[in-house]
């Protein structure tokens, strides 16, 4: 399905999003790095039918103009911040997050741990992989990577160049609260042959780490993925996003309803 998209000016970026729906408890998308909004489209319509979802695109993606500042960490946090109050969230919201976009959330729930009642992280990059993975890079890989920076040149100010300011932001953000957390990995890596043995376990145990962030984390493997479970196994994904739907609704309703 299309995506009910629209353009805004969000803290001095021009910022293509798209909202819909009505509820207590907001479902924030966060697209992995390059990612469109459109990658969302198979949670898209049941989750709108659900609560209010927002998705968008970062800066240099889609209708999303080229970065007009470096899109380091607290930069994109802010971004999403400002996105959030605009487009009527309701906070605090579940962030669901998949690759490079669990960085984003990750820091978002540290630096307004009040605004983030909990968390659906798919395939998402820990703090550790950047630096750990790069050095374990199989020669298929650093030759492809070579390539690419080639053709395609990262934006110096774009959101991959800026990953380790990112990773420094994190380092020196308050700890990760105690909300509820699900951590869905693929278990089925794409070109696994081509990937290292040692690189493959690094990514692996990060991936256990994630979880272990909250005192209230869960692993959730996801058979039949490699790093898009939300295109190969939406349903899993929405099921978890569903349940934390769920345990959020009814520890609000708990709240609203405990005497003053």
């Amino acid at each position: 399905m299309r995506l009910p998209r629209q353009t805004a000016l969000v803290d001095g970026q021009r910022i293509e999003f798209a909202v819909q729906g009505h509820g207590r408890i907001g479902v924030v998308l966060v697209n992995g790095a390059g990612g469109p909004l459109e990658g969302w489209h198979r949670l898209w319509q049941p989750l709108a039918e659900r609560t209010r979802v927002l998705a968008y695109n970062r800066a240099g993606i889609g209708r999303s103009a080229r970065p007009v500042a470096a899109q380091a960490g607290p930069r994109l946090v802010a971004e999403l911040r400002a996105l959030m109050a605009l487009a009527e969230l309701p906070r605090p919201c579940l962030l669901v997050a998949h690759s490079l976009g669990g960085l984003i959330a990750n820091l978002y729930a540290r630096q307004h741990p009040g605004e983030v009642a909990g968390m659906v992280l798919l395939e998402a990059t820990a703090p550790e992989d950047p630096p750990l993975l790069a050095a374990h890079a199989g020669r298929l890989q650093r030759l492809l990577q070579s390539t690419l920076d080639r053709v395609w040149p990262a934006d110096p100010l774009g959101e991959v160049r800026q990953v380790p300011a990112t990773l420094a932001a994190l380092a020196a953000a308050p700890p990760f609260p105690a909300i509820p957390l699900r951590v869905v990995t693929g278990a089925a890596p794409a070109m696994a042959w081509a990937t290292p043995a040692q690189a493959r376990a690094l990514r692996a145990a990060h991936q256990r780490g994630l979880a272990t962030l909250s005192p209230h984390g869960q692993q959730v493997m996801a058979p039949r993925s490699g790093h898009f479970p939300q295109f190969s196994e939406p349903e899993l994904v929405l099921r978890e996003v569903l349940a934390l739907l769920d345990l959020l609704e009814a520890a609000a309703g708990t709240r609203e309803a405990a005497p003053g």
